[in-house]
């Protein structure tokens, strides 16, 4: 798509941090360091989730299945948890409360909580194997651990050991009508609050000098190559997510001409989220980003595509989205509602032509793309609108106050070459939890965070994604970006999901080989058709050597990474089988 802007990128930034606004820039030493940061950030969670509340208390704020709260219920019962929390169970400002569940209205409860005096709120994986539960919860030393009754049958056996090493005062069940209702070392959260007749108000009226740069939450990176790791931000560094979530729709409307308007009263919009709220696509930007707007925030139990379409119908979704398979599963639903006004990709890279099909699906919807990590509390960049339909390839600008820097060999490179993508700004992370060796390696000084992904920015600033370090295949010394090679393959639509990996070659060190899911009822596509279109678009070296075909799905992570560990296993097997079998097919 070509299109022409009304506004040049300089402009459209003057606009957007004007003095007086939300985005109004500011240089201040934080933590040793200078950094751009948000002039009018809110100083907390706390005085964040106030002030939505004050402004959207008669509110629809969070649904699921037959459940419904308002922004005030919600506040209400955050309110008496935060007071059980402090009076029942000693947790002070900076002790840490740690939440395992699926996503439930009152996961949001126990969130809000413990912003409300100032705890850490530790957001477990709650699809982590036992041992990696285990891990991360005793690593984090938490006062009190909230799960749900799945968490509770797993961690029964091992309460009271569990207990001990994590220092734990208490575990509470939420939801435990889904389960058997009792656990052995537990109590179940309905039971506490109904016995709990403190006064909450004093809550309200106790300053507990919550400051931004005091500790605010710690989420798990995947763990795909080893142990997660615990990442630690601040209340200014999990904050300014909130902002940062705005900018590629904001600059979307001053690139085309508009201004930035508030969106007229109405029926209220909801915002679907069907990613898991232990991972920032969920916690930080979408569920932040309803809570700041007004927005309905609807819940799913587990992902289901027409489930998906009734509830967007329904429930008046103006906003969608996740990863991009669950992007691609709404895009090929035969029920799908085309009256999205937002359509927002993340998690991991949307591949280039999945974007072009969701544009033809949901012809109204603004499309956007966000690039981040746990360590960046997500958004760092990203873009919309025009921007986004022209440059698919892309993950858009960085924001407001992060820079990119692309290094090579400890050298910054220019635009058009491909290094490894460094961070900066106010959203990146304070460290990780107990691990200092790890956190020396990932951030340098001056607060540049090495991202591990290799990518290349244009002349204008808008950053390409290659791939990430690990995945590159070195075939006798060309560099090839899986990528790439996965793009290639998603040209042929009857492909729902492609990774590209590399074999062992004794001559060249790697080949390029490659998986593939096929969408159901094309059990007719051939390993052959796909080399040959890997062969109309892609440099000899790159194409792939073997392709396995498989129906179905790619294992992920709660986050939509694709496990290549597994698929690597799987075409190294094919790969050796072929060979102990006679030649591959020739290139």
């Amino acid at each position: 798509m070509s299109w022409k802007p009304q506004r040049t990128l300089q402009e459209v930034n003057a606009i957007l941090c004007a003095p007086g606004s939300p985005h109004e820039l500011q240089t201040r030493l934080v933590d040793g360091k200078l950094q751009r940061v948000y002039k009018n950030l809110w100083p907390s969670l706390r005085m964040f989730w106030l002030s939505s509340v004050q402004q959207h208390k008669d509110a629809t704020y969070v649904v699921f299945e037959n459940l419904r709260y308002t922004f005030g219920q919600v506040f209400e019962r955050a309110l008496k948890a935060a007071a059980i929390y402090r009076n029942v169970y000693g947790v002070c400002k900076g002790d840490r409360v740690a939440i395992c569940s699926r996503n439930y209205p009152e996961y949001l409860v126990a969130f809000w909580a413990c912003h409300l005096i100032g705890a850490v709120s530790v957001l477990a994986n709650a699809w982590s194997p036992l041992d990696t539960l285990v891990y991360c919860l005793t690593h984090t030393q938490c006062k009190l651990i909230i799960v749900d009754s799945e968490r509770a049958d797993r961690l029964e056996p091992i309460t009271s050991k569990l207990a001990r090493e994590a220092q734990t005062n208490s575990f509470l069940v939420i939801e435990s009508h889904e389960g058997k209702g009792e656990w052995a070392g537990m109590k179940t959260w309905d039971a506490v609050f109904d016995a709990y007749k403190g006064d909450t108000q004093t809550i309200l009226n106790e300053d507990f000098e919550i400051l931004p740069e005091d500790n605010a939450a710690i989420l798990f990176t995947s763990g795909t190559t080893g142990l997660p790791k615990g990442v630690l931000s601040t209340q200014r560094q999990y904050l300014t997510n909130v902002l940062n979530v705005l900018v590629g729709s904001r600059r979307a409307a001053l690139r085309r001409g508009d201004d930035i308007i508030v969106p007229p009263r109405g029926p209220q919009k909801g915002i679907l989220i069907s990613v898991p709220l232990f991972h920032v696509t969920g916690s930080t930007s979408l569920s932040m980003l309803a809570t700041l707007t007004g927005l309905k925030i609807v819940l799913m139990r587990k992902w289901d595509v027409e489930e998906a379409n009734r509830l967007i119908q329904n429930e008046d979704i103006g906003i969608a989205g996740g990863v991009p398979s669950m992007v691609a599963d709404l895009t090929g639903s035969s029920k799908v509602c085309r009256a999205l006004a937002s359509l927002m990709f993340g998690g991991s890279p949307a591949p280039d032509s999945l974007t072009m099909r969701a544009k033809q699906a949901f012809p109204t919807a603004v499309m956007s793309q966000g690039y981040g990590l746990t360590e960046t509390n997500s958004v760092a960049v990203g873009f919309a609108g025009e921007d986004y339909d022209s440059r698919p390839a892309s993950c858009g600008l960085p924001t407001p106050v992060n820079d990119i820097v692309i290094m090579n060999n400890d050298i910054a490179v220019p635009p058009g070459t491909v290094g490894e993508v460094w961070l900066r700004g106010p959203n990146i992370m304070k460290g990780y939890w107990r691990d200092q060796v790890i956190l020396l390696q990932a951030l340098t000084e001056d607060g540049w965070l090495k991202t591990g992904d290799l990518g290349m920015v244009d002349e204008e600033g808008f950053l390409y994604i290659r791939d990430r370090m690990k995945d590159i295949i070195i075939r006798g010394g060309e560099n090839i970006d899986s990528v790439s090679v996965e793009n290639t393959l998603y040209a042929d639509d009857r492909v729902s999901e492609a990774a590209a990996v590399g074999v062992p070659d004794i001559r060249l060190g790697e080949l390029v080989a490659a998986v593939v899911s096929i969408k159901p009822g094309n059990e007719e596509i051939t390993e052959a058709s796909l080399i040959k279109l890997a062969q109309k678009s892609l440099p000899r070296f790159a194409v792939p050597v073997i392709v396995v075909i498989q129906n179905e799905p790619f294992e992920r992570t709660p986050s939509g990474k694709i496990l290549k560990v597994k698929l690597r296993k799987v075409v190294r097997d094919a790969w050796e089988k072929r060979a102990n079998n006679g030649p591959g097919p020739k290139l």
